[in-house]
C-alpha cells in the first residue's frame, strides 16, 4: 500500500518527508530502467524525500501487477497492457503522464539468412521475459504472422536474449524499447545485428490495439543500411488511484523537470512533453497531474 503521507499546511506548501516511494522499472538495461534511476534521483531532490527504490521487474505486466497488489507506488507500463488493465480494473489506475515511445525491435544476427518474419518457421525466437510487455506484442506478432505453433519460443530477459543470439542459441529475439536501447548498440558493436521490417504485419496489428502506430527506426539508430519499419507504442507512468493528488501532482512536475537529466541518461526521453504527456486514453490522468497541466494551461 502506498505509504502513508503526512501533510503540513504552510506557506511553503505539503511536506513530503514521509514519502517512501517503490518505482517499478522493468529491466536492466532496458530504458525503463535507465530511465527509472536518474527519475528517482529527481524526485528525491525535488520533493525532499528519500531516494525512492527502483525495482527490476520483468516489463510492463509485471509493472501493472505490482502497482494492482500495493507493492510499487509508480510503474512504468506501455499503452496496451495499461488499456486492458484498465478494462479489468476499473477505478484502480491512473496515469501521470505518458512519456516515450517504445519500438519494437524484431532482431538478428546481420549474417544470418532471415530477411522477414515470415522466415523465421521453425526457428527458436527469444519472447521477452514472462509478464513483460515484450512478451505480450510478440505474442501478437507470432499469431499475425502465423507463427505461433511454427516456432520454440524462449522467455528471456534483454541481456539473456542477446547472450543467446550472439551464441547462436536463438535465431532471433523481440524487444520493445526506446531507441536506442544502450544494450541492443551494445551487442551490435560486439556481434553485427540486424532489424526485421514488419510492414506487411502493421494491419493486422492494429486490429489488435488503437493504440498500435507504425513508425521507422533509423538506419542510423543501430548502423543499419537504411530505416526500418515497425510498431511503435506509447509509455505512460502509471500509480494507484489511491495516491494523494498533492503527491500525483508533485511527481508529475518532477518528470518534467527531470527531462535534462533523463535525456542525458537515453535520448528516448526527450519526446517526453506536458502536450502529449496529457494523452494517456484510455487510462485517465490521475487528477493530481491534471491538476498540474490545468496549471500549465496545457
Amino acid at each position: 500500500m502506498l505509504a502513508v503521507l503526512t501533510v503540513l499546511l504552510s506557506g511553503c506548501g505539503p511536506s513530503f518527508a514521509n514519502l517512501h516511494l517503490r518505482v517499478a522499472a522493468g529491466s536492466v538495461g532496458g530504458v525503463y530502467h535507465d530511465l527509472a534511476v536518474p527519475l528517482a534521483s529527481a524526485w528525491a531532490g525535488e520533493l525532499g524525500i528519500e531516494t525512492p527504490e527502483v525495482l527490476a521487474t520483468q516489463g510492463s505486466r509485471d509493472n501493472l501487477n505490482r502497482v494492482l497488489s500495493g507493492s510499487a507506488d509508480v510503474a512504468f507500463v506501455a499503452a496496451d497492457l495499461a488499456a486492458d488493465a484498465a478494462a479489468a480494473h476499473p477505478g484502480k489506475l491512473a496515469a501521470l503522464a505518458r512519456i516515450h515511445d517504445d519500438y519494437l525491435h524484431i532482431v538478428v544476427r546481420k549474417d544470418s539468412p532471415y530477411t522477414s518474419v515470415p522466415m523465421l518457421r521453425g526457428r527458436h525466437i527469444a519472447v521477452g521475459s514472462p509478464e513483460s510487455g515484450v512478451e505480450y506484442i510478440a505474442d501478437r506478432v507470432l499469431q499475425v504472422a502465423g507463427l505461433r505453433s511454427a516456432v520454440a519460443v524462449n522467455q528471456l530477459s534483454l541481456e539473456d536474449s542477446l547472450s543467446a543470439l550472439a551464441d547462436r542459441k536463438i535465431d532471433a529475439m523481440f524487444w520493445s524499447g526506446g531507441l536506442p536501447t544502450p544494450l541492443i548498440t551494445e551487442y551490435n558493436r560486439k556481434v553485427g545485428l540486424r532489424l526485421l521490417d514488419m510492414s506487411a504485419l502493421m494491419p493486422g496489428m492494429q486490429r489488435f490495439s488503437p493504440v498500435y502506430g507504425t513508425a521507422t527506426i533509423p538506419g542510423s539508430t543501430y548502423d543499419q543500411p537504411g530505416p526500418v519499419t515497425t510498431l511503435v507504442v506509447p509509455n505512460f507512468l502509471v500509480v494507484p488511484t489511491s495516491m494523494s493528488a498533492d503527491v500525483a501532482e508533485a511527481l508529475t512536475k518532477g518528470l518534467y523537470d527531470a527531462r535534462p537529466q533523463l535525456a542525458a541518461v537515453n535520448r528516448a526521453a526527450l519526446s517526453i512533453d506536458v502536450h502529449p504527456g496529457i494523452e494517456t486514453g484510455p487510462l485517465p490522468l490521475h487528477p493530481g497531474a491534471l491538476a498540474y497541466y490545468r496549471a500549465e494551461k496545457v
